[in-house]
């Protein structure tokens, strides 16, 4: 006798758009989507039933000549995604990006 195997079913919505999505997935995982709302950000899905907002935050401090990750339509460094929810929270950091220069001898 052969036995099925059941995956649970997630829903998850985006508090910022209208993207939904339903994973089957045993292992705990998070999926992520460029988010309309939040202007093409990557941002994280959440699962349906949970109350949360997903805020961009900038980055403030000098940038230099570091190669960052911008908003598309303002033009400013994007620092992180942060999701909010009543249990804590969870943040998509954009860390800049080295750069080097090789020079032949």
């Amino acid at each position: 006798m052969s036995v099925p195997l059941l995956l649970p079913e997630r829903r998850w919505y985006c508090p910022n758009c209208q993207v939904t999505d339903i994973t089957r997935q045993a292992t705990e995982h998070m999926p992520y989507h460029a988010c309309r709302g939040l202007r093409g950000l990557m941002a994280p899905l959440v699962q349906i039933g949970v109350r949360a907002e997903v805020v961009v935050v900038e980055r403030e401090d000098y940038i230099g000549t570091e190669k960052v990750h911008l908003d598309p339509e303002r033009g400013r460094p994007v620092m992180a995604v942060v999701t909010k929810r009543d249990n804590g929270e969870d943040r998509i950091i954009n860390a800049p990006v080295a750069t080097a220069t090789a020079r032949v001898m």
